[in-house]
């Protein structure tokens, strides 16, 4: 297998001040393709989980301001991660709230009093970053052969890919107007072509009279407060179930995507920070705030930058998008709300295509691990929850288990390291 992009660590990738300090490059690494993929990833979020969010919101009878600063919470502790992880790595890191987490909330959280809800929020969070930091997390995603990522990268994005299709059937104009921009951005415009597809989705949206974007009130969220308090049924019907959805389906396809996309996360640093962080700002309403793995690749492919080393700016960009979003609530949250889902569907899709072909590149490169990598990838692609847990885990779980049968033995996750001069 060939070994991926060389990624240098954050004391690498400085310059040094004529002073002898370190100096960032970050404004030398800036890149209108990158910032552009960072906006495209906070896009994606807010038009399709965060109405998951919001389901769960009136299941359990919330007025608007706690409403509000459950989206501040998951907004800011997103935000603030992206920032802060991508910059001390040098890697696009994209982090957002559990989708399959507030999924099992809209059912749960009308059986219990708020309170015992928020306390069971700051437990998931601290158990999440207790099994990051301690490293246990990490060990287990080491025994997961790379095609077997790759090809779970691959299930996940399938449905995005095929969206840009299928959206042809609704809206062929904007997403004729989507995909053919992309083909001919590619071709003279490489580093823009998701640019010029947005702008013109955007155009012929609005030609069609499609956008429903309405601004009646624009102001500051003001955070909420909960004070915490703990039981054990809402420990066992929430924080049980929330914790093992956030890393099955969130932080392990996560760190999957960075590994296919040849970086070398640190999962101690990733999982226990993203974990620290959900139980600091749970009180104000966040579940959880984790990896996250299909707006990761839209940062993490080459579509963000052509040199990976630069695709950090991405993480960044996105970051302080979602501090924006956070600060001013569901204010710009009706924004996003307002674009067609089939542009949103159509950007999303031509966004990933890179990543898409890079996972299945990654998962036949190998003969012998492409059996197992098919499975893997199917599993993921079906969409199939099993015991409330979501298909990214279960195409890790089946690919892992097709890969021993055929193969007897674990390889790990992760580009190898590259040999040294004149080795073999």
């Amino acid at each position: 297998m060939t070994a991926g992009p060389a990624v240098p660590t954050a004391e690498e990738h400085t310059e040094r001040s004529p002073s002898g300090g370190p100096r960032p490059r970050l404004l030398r690494d800036l890149s209108l393709s990158a910032v552009l993929a960072g906006v495209v990833a906070v896009v994606v979020s807010y038009s399709g989980p965060l109405v998951i969010v919001l389901s769960a919101a009136r299941a359990g009878h919330l007025d608007p301001a706690q409403t509000g600063s459950w989206i501040w919470a998951i907004s800011i502790g997103s935000g603030l991660t992206c920032i802060g992880l991508s910059l001390l790595t040098r890697m696009p890191v994209v982090t957002a709230w559990s989708t399959p987490g507030a999924a099992l909330l809209v059912t749960s959280i009308g059986s219990y009093a708020y309170g015992e809800v928020i306390g069971a929020f700051v437990v998931s969070g601290a158990v999440i970053a207790l099994i990051g930091v301690t490293g246990v997390f990490g060990r287990l995603m080491r025994l997961v052969p790379g095609a077997v990522v790759s090809a779970m990268l691959a299930g996940i994005l399938f449905s995005f890919g095929t969206g840009v299709f299928t959206s042809l059937e609704h809206t062929p104009v904007i997403a004729g107007s989507v995909l053919l921009a992309y083909l001919l951005g590619k071709r003279w415009l490489p580093r823009y072509a998701v640019l010029l597809a947005l702008a013109a989705g955007v155009l012929c949206s609005a030609a069609t009279s499609k956008l429903r974007i309405r601004l009646d009130h624009v102001g500051l969220v003001q955070p909420v407060f909960t004070t915490p308090s703990f039981s054990v049924a809402a420990l066992i019907g929430i924080a049980v179930p929330l914790t093992l959805a956030t890393l099955a389906s969130q932080n392990a396809p996560g760190v999957g995507v960075l590994a296919a996309s040849g970086y070398r996360p640190d999962d101690r640093l990733l999982v226990g920070s993203t974990g620290l962080v959900s139980a600091v700002l749970a009180p104000f309403g966040s579940h959880a705030v984790n990896l996250a793995a299909i707006t990761a690749a839209i940062c993490t492919g080459p579509e963000a930058h052509r040199d990976p080393r630069r695709r950090y700016v991405a993480g960044v960009a996105c970051g302080l998008v979602y501090l924006v979003v956070g600060a001013f609530g569901s204010t710009l949250v009706a924004f996003f709300a307002g674009l067609p889902k089939e542009l949103v569907a159509a950007v999303a899709g031509v966004a990933l295509l890179g990543a898409l072909s890079g996972g299945l590149t990654g998962a036949v490169r190998e003969g012998k691990d492409r059996e197992a990598a098919v499975i893997s990838f199917l599993t993921t692609a079906s969409g199939v929850t099993l015991f409330g847990i979501g298909s990214a885990f279960w195409g890790l779980v089946f690919g892992v288990a097709a890969h021993l049968v055929l193969n007897g033995r674990f390889r790990s996750l992760g580009p190898r390291r590259r040999p040294e001069a004149g080795s073999a």
